[in-house]
């Protein structure tokens, strides 16, 4: 698998429209050394696109399904700090924008976040196109960046270790599946089990977990030293992660 790393991050906001909100790193957002955890970021993340998609007009409030996300941990963010999270479009494509976020704390915590969502219809179960209306509130600054909704994980490795993933009732959410943020969950408990602080993460959705599956946790640690982590159901991967470690 390519190394995701190379490949540029969604480029820093240049102008246009853009929306910020803050959040106080509780300490149910916490580890056990008071770092900001990954599942919480992605909530924050996804919190702070909904304000701004509200703030907006109702009808860009509409469903969206994560398909990818990144979160580059350049300096973690600890409970008590207050962070600044600044949300834009980075890139579009037919039925999916790019969202990218940055979030900067007061107590030097600084995390960048590129996430993929798909735009869903929940009348017809199918992604939908971006309509007019969307597209005349955030392509003004996105130019003709397209983005590709393509995904690159390879799958489950040979020597990887397998363990039961149980879903709780928590982890769903209105669309009946384990919601983005819930499916970071996993990535952190396997961090702390392998004492592995994370730099660079990558979470690619390919099929949504349903409340009444049976998940497997696969994981295995690459030449690299990176966790690669997969969310099977009988076999067929749902969910996977890369996560590169802090130096």
């Amino acid at each position: 698998m390519t190394d995701r790393r190379e490949l540029p991050m969604l480029p820093d906001f240049a102008g246009g429209t853009s929306f910020t909100a803050t959040r106080r790193v509780r300490w149910g957002d916490g580890d056990r050394v008071r770092r900001l955890r990954l599942d919480a970021a992605a909530r924050y993340l996804q919190d702070v696109a909904n304000d701004d998609t509200r703030a907006v007009g109702p009808a860009s409030s509409e469903a969206w399904i994560a398909r990818r996300t990144i979160i580059v941990v350049h300096e973690p963010a600890q409970v008590g700090e207050l962070l600044s999270l600044t949300t834009f479009c980075g890139g579009l494509g037919s039925r999916w924008a790019d969202r990218r976020t940055s979030i900067v704390g007061d107590g030097g915590g600084h995390l960048e976040c590129s996430g993929l969502w798909i735009r869903f219809d929940p009348a017809t179960g199918r992604p939908a196109r971006l309509d007019d209306a969307f597209l005349a509130l955030y392509a003004d600054f996105t130019g003709d960046r397209k983005v590709p909704a393509r995904l690159h994980h390879d799958p489950v490795a040979p020597g990887a270790t397998h363990r039961p993933w149980p879903l709780r009732s928590t982890d769903l959410d209105g669309l009946d599946h384990v919601n983005n943020a819930a499916t970071w969950e996993a990535v952190e408990d396997e961090l702390a089990r392998r004492g592995i602080l994370p730099n660079w993460c990558e979470l690619e959705h390919r099929e949504a977990i349903a409340p009444e599956d049976e998940v497997t946790l696969s994981s295995c640690l690459d030449p690299d030293g990176a966790l690669l982590l997969w969310l099977t159901v009988a076999g067929a991967v749902r969910a996977s992660a890369v996560v590169h470690a802090r130096p």
